[in-house]
């Protein structure tokens, strides 16, 4: 199970989840490529794109996530809708 998310990040959480999927989407990746690349799960990167899901982890995890999308993690906090700079960067 992920963290317990307060109610004050839950929205960031989400927003993170999002900016992941599309992301990973746009680089052309399977959540099971994703997660292979970044050493995770597939079940962890699922939980974490999960739509309205606030799911916490680790930022040892999100540097995994950042790393395999090539993209700084900064940029993934940021996100809340991905501009085309981050998008067609790298």
């Amino acid at each position: 199970m992920g963290k317990e998310i307060g109610y004050k990040n839950r929205d960031r959480f989400v927003q993170l989840g999002i900016a992941i999927s599309t992301l990973r989407k746009v680089r052309g990746l399977t959540q099971e490529k994703l997660a292979a690349n970044a050493g995770v799960s597939r079940s962890l990167i699922s939980n974490i794109e999960a739509p309205n899901m606030a799911y916490g982890f680790s930022l040892d995890v999100l540097f995994n996530i950042a790393d395999a999308l090539n993209v700084d993690p900064a940029d993934l906090l940021r996100a809340s809708t991905l501009p085309d700079m981050i998008i067609k960067s790298r």
